[in-house]
């Protein structure tokens, strides 16, 4: 069965274009491990709500911006294996270690993995 982890972020607008290079080659090692696809979004039409929404969820600050992204596994135990080896993997652990100050703040991610419930 299909399965998903997805992910919300803060990215400093100023970051966006670093954000966006560092998700390009950790894409590019979740696929190599055998991800189906690896996909990420930025804020267009996010407003923030009376109670809830993305803006508020990451505790978003001026000048940021929300992103959204998911990456697609046959199943969960493939997810498992794979995150490992995305986890061991020497160039991930470079781009995100916190001495190299990455263009966005871990603390406020928020993610998790989803089993397919509807497909139309």
């Amino acid at each position: 069965m299909p399965y998903v982890d997805g992910f919300i972020v803060a990215v400093p607008k100023k970051n966006l274009e670093a954000y966006t290079r560092l998700s390009k080659k950790a894409g590019k090692i979740w696929r190599e491990y055998g991800a189906l696809d690896y996909r990420e979004w930025v804020a267009e039409d996010v407003k923030v709500g009376e109670v809830t929404s993305f803006p508020r969820a990451v505790k978003l600050k001026p000048g940021e911006t929300v992103v959204f992204a998911w990456i697609t596994y046959k199943s969960r135990a493939q997810r498992d294996k794979i995150n490992a080896k995305v986890m061991a993997d020497p160039r991930l652990s470079e781009m995100m270690d916190p001495k190299s100050k990455p263009p966005f703040d871990g603390k406020r991610m928020i993610y998790g993995g989803f089993e397919s419930l509807v497909k139309v």
